[in-house]
């Protein structure tokens, strides 16, 4: 299980409280119809809390609002990234704008990449 210290843990319970409407909407239709798979929102995930998780597929969702594309959030995210795909998680992250636009979408595309990577997994061919 992926897991973060004390203080990430605590800036994760304050997230839970601030979801944006993007996160909001994602959130309750993953609870809804989640197709077998267990997701948990603002997860502490070492120095970083994580949108959604899925310990089964090893896959982390963000959800990324305008922000994301200025400054120096490009390179923090490029970081990010790395830190957990050195540990072997995929990251999916998905503009806020297209989880608006098209809910359904985006929650088929988190299902079908959390499938797929079940599928890929050395532990589904044993």
């Amino acid at each position: 299980m992926l897991n973060g210290p004390e203080s990430t843990q605590r800036r994760s319970r304050g997230l839970r409280r601030q979801m944006t409407l993007p996160e909001l909407l994602l959130w309750r239709e993953l609870r809804r119809q989640s197709s077998g798979f267990k997701f948990r929102r603002q997860h502490p995930a070492g120095p970083y809390t994580a949108d959604f998780y899925c310990h089964e597929a090893r896959l982390i969702v963000e959800v990324d609002g305008q922000a994301h594309g200025r400054g120096d959030r490009p390179a923090k995210d490029s970081a990010r990234d790395a830190w957990f795909d050195a540990r072997r998680f995929a990251v999916l992250r998905l503009p806020a704008t297209a989880v608006l636009r098209d809910l359904e979408a985006a929650h088929a595309l988190v299902i079908q990449t959390a499938r797929e990577r079940i599928a890929r997994s050395p532990e589904s061919k044993a």
